[in-house]
């Protein structure tokens, strides 16, 4: 099969994340005789350094034309302390999902058994915590209505979502539940927001058509308390925009880091696959960045884009293989740490090897 994949770095330690997967992409490609075609493109901080546009047109034709993107990170302090910068790299990363029409942030939250100690949570809550959250990604607040008024002395940022883009994401969201264990919980806070009423009126109107999968509804505060409290308790999530992005990271805890943990963005053209923490840019250089989380991003590459559920697979297995015996990076390490490039080398290398 021939996989055609558009490779995005980005900013801060996301270039020498992608080179760790894409290690662990050849990798597989190899095992299973795929042929691989990869181009790179600027995006983030990088971009606007170069072209100045965060998501340059050029980037934005070569995602189009690839069957995914695996993307690394956006970010750069020199933005971020400045408030009043008319491009930001953040941009970017909106505009890639508007133009792409990437509407659904698929994120897994799963333990590994070898690493339950590193939870902040105790072993009993978080062994066997295993769910998806189902993030809407194109509108809400993000993308509403935002400006100043009274000399720039009061600001809004407006949250708007139409039935339409509700009932696309909470029938992902329903297909998911009805591949797994059949438990839909949407997240809204309907008893002040009026965008969240329609999202609980549209989920009940739909929640007939599944019969066989329960749908509970939540408000965001009481979801942020019990994914805490009793996360095996979830199965699939949904909710919107600003929430999805608050609960996803509150949920990252239960694994014990930020850099386990993949993700995908899927919509109406090429689908991104990226690691959910951002660009680290004090790690930037220095070969220390868990490549983990990317890493198992392009094992959902395989699995999403591709259909390819063995090559997920060994992806999979070959991680918690490098986890099991220690071999990992500074942030997650017991004892002796390893570089970058070397949990990179060492999770190809049991690729090729097994």
């Amino acid at each position: 099969m021939k996989l055609n994949i558009a490779i995005l770095p980005g900013d801060g330690i996301g270039p020498e994340i992608v080179e760790q997967a894409m290690k662990v992409v050849k990798a597989v490609a190899q095992k299973f005789n795929h042929e691989l075609a990869y181009e790179y493109g600027l995006t983030g901080a990088a971009a606007i350094d170069k072209v100045g546009d965060p998501y340059p047109a050029e980037t934005h034709e070569l995602c189009m034309k690839s069957d995914a993107v695996l993307f690394g990170a956006i970010g750069d302090p020199k933005f971020d302390n400045n408030p009043k910068a008319p491009v930001r790299p953040e941009q970017g990363l909106l505009a890639m999902r508007k133009k792409l029409g990437l509407y659904a942030n698929i994120r897994p939250v799963e333990t590994f058994e070898s690493l339950l100690h590193k939870s902040p949570l105790r072993r009993e809550l978080v062994e066997g915590a295993n769910f998806v959250c189902i993030r809407e990604l194109t509108g809400g607040i993000y993308f509403g209505e935002k400006g100043r008024k009274d000399n720039g002395n009061t600001a809004f940022d407006t949250n708007t979502y139409t039935r339409e883009e509700i009932e696309r994401i909470l029938k992902l969201a329903y297909e998911f539940a009805g591949k797994r264990n059949n438990k839909l919980t949407v997240v809204d806070k309907a008893n002040v927001l009026e965008s969240s009423r329609l999202w609980r009126e549209v989920a009940q109107e739909m929640a007939p058509g599944y019969p066989d999968i329960k749908t509970e509804y939540m408000f965001v505060d009481n979801a942020a308390m019990q994914i805490i409290q009793w996360p095996k308790n979830f199965d699939v999530m949904v909710t919107e925009n600003m929430f999805g992005d608050i609960l996803t990271d509150e949920a990252s805890v239960i694994t014990g880091s930020l850099g386990l943990l993949p993700s995908a963005s899927i919509g109406i053209h090429t689908s991104v696959f990226e690691p959910i923490h951002g660009s680290y840019p004090q790690a930037a250089g220095k070969d220390i960045a868990n490549p983990i989380a990317t890493i198992l991003s392009a094992a959902m590459m395989f699995e999403y884009a591709f259909n390819l559920t063995g090559e997920g697979k060994i992806i999979r297995d070959a991680v918690a293989a490098s986890l099991a015996e220690g071999y990992v990076t500074v942030d997650i390490a017991e004892g002796k740490s390893y570089k970058t490039s070397e949990v990179g080398d060492w999770i190809a290398a049991w690729v090729e090897k097994n």
